[in-house]
């Protein structure tokens, strides 16, 4: 696909670029279907509303650690990489193994690293623009050369299976990329630099009790069950989604037409088309994988990015764009060469 438009300038030397993706499901598949046996529910309507008609179960035993753990190397092979060669994990997550120590740490100790930092990022399904942002500006102060950034949920553990209207929307899954400093082109069709070129993070606490977990250690001891405002959540993603898109846009001086590929948060497919349709993005440069995982949370876009790689639609040089909203509310975008 072609470059930026003629005449417009991206912003800086990106500080560092993806070299590598991977990612990890749990092989229990549950359909609509087989939910339909235990909420009153139908394929029709969970299809009608979301878009959603499989969704991936963690086994019993399997934790989100698992998960990442299985991403993260088959990132690291994909990149070409060992465990020796990563100096910083920063691994998005709202369904840790333990509330500490953090399950960036699990995943370090399980891939044999010894050197290097290892830490969470809690920004629920934001999680993985959150954690790719402080990766990418880690990177560019010198703190470290090579991440490894995770996106892992095990969302089945909090979710009450008595409620369809919560139920029926997530699953477990996880998603990795291996972020480098960059200082070079590094194969780009267009000639720029690969990498990531511009971010906006956001968030408004006012919202936070409209998608959110009822428990907690300081609150309740308890993990608790998630808990969802669905049609606030639904309108507010919406405006969310332009914002944060529109000011990457602005900060990179770029359109939506230059944009190769959209790659937004796998929440609900109804947000995903009016988003892309407000932006004016094409839905043929649409990522979608929400049919067969439904929301992974922090997971979902890494999942998406894994599959757009694997299967040649993202090509080296491609312009990419990443965005997500979230519990709390948070929200943000990312632009990448790829």
């Amino acid at each position: 696909m072609d470059g930026p438009s003629p005449g417009r300038r991206e912003v800086a030397r990106p500080a560092a670029c993806v070299v590598g993706v991977g990612s990890a499901l749990p092989e229990r598949v549950l359909t609509n279907l087989q939910l339909m046996e235990m909420v009153d529910t139908s394929d029709d309507w969970i299809v009608s509303r979301t878009g959603i008609r499989e969704r991936r179960i963690a086994a019993e035993g399997e934790f989100t650690s698992h998960l990442a753990e299985r991403a993260a190397r088959q990132a690291l092979d994909n990149a070409g990489l060992t465990p020796a060669d990563i100096d910083l994990i920063v691994l998005a997550t709202a369904t840790p193994d333990n509330t500490f120590p953090s399950t960036a740490v699990a995943v370090q100790e399980r891939l044999g690293m010894k050197t290097g930092a290892a830490f969470d990022v809690a920004a629920v399904c934001s999680g993985f623009v959150y954690a790719l942002t402080t990766a990418n500006a880690l990177i560019a102060t010198g703190t470290a050369r090579r991440a490894l950034v995770i996106g892992a949920e095990t969302f089945s553990r909090i979710l009450d299976w008595s409620d369809r209207t919560t139920c029926v929307l997530f699953g477990d899954g996880a998603g990795a990329v291996v972020l480098e400093a960059n200082g070079a082109t590094n194969g780009s069709a267009s000639g720029t630099p690969r990498g990531i070129i511009a971010s906006s993070l956001r968030s408004d606490g006012a919202h936070r009790d409209k998608l959110f977990v009822d428990g907690g250690p300081s609150s309740t001891r308890s993990v608790g069950h998630l808990r969802m405002r669905g049609q606030e959540v639904f309108r507010f993603a919406i405006g969310a989604t332009v914002d944060v898109v529109e000011d990457v846009m602005a900060k990179a001086g770029i359109t939506a037409q230059d944009i190769d590929w959209f790659v937004p948060h796998q929440a609900n497919k109804r947000i995903i088309d009016a988003s892309a349709r407000k932006l004016g993005i094409d839905e043929k440069k649409v990522v979608l994988t929400v049919e067969r995982h439904g929301n992974t949370s922090a997971a979902s876009i890494p999942l998406a990015l894994s599959q757009a790689s694997a299967d040649g639609r993202i090509k080296k040089g491609d312009l990419v764009l990443l965005e997500a909203m979230g519990g709390g509310f948070t929200w943000g975008a990312v632009l990448v060469r790829w």
